[in-house]
């Protein structure tokens, strides 16, 4: 299963696995993160009442959202207007 790692602002490793809805935890330690994700995989398969799925990873992207209402977007992510010519 893929398990997704991030740190959140108080510094807590917090992991999710995209397969299991609702399938997450957290702790102080990715020694301890570890631990909990299984423990949290093997519960929610029960609770599913199935196997994994076998999804071929195939990489991550990092996408960063702005706050739309301090920064002006770019001018090429702005909508452009019709010209009176067509």
């Amino acid at each position: 299963m893929t398990v997704v790692i991030e740190r959140d602002e108080e510094g807590m490793y917090v992991a999710s696995v995209p397969q299991l809805q609702g399938c997450h935890t957290d702790a102080s330690s990715l020694d301890e993160l570890m631990v909990e994700i299984r423990e949290a995989i093997e519960l929610c398969l029960e609770v599913e009442g199935r196997e994994p799925s076998n999804l071929e990873f195939i990489g991550i992207e990092r996408a960063t959202i702005r706050d739309m209402s301090t920064t002006p977007a770019p001018s090429s992510a702005r909508p452009r207007r019709a010209s009176p010519d067509g």
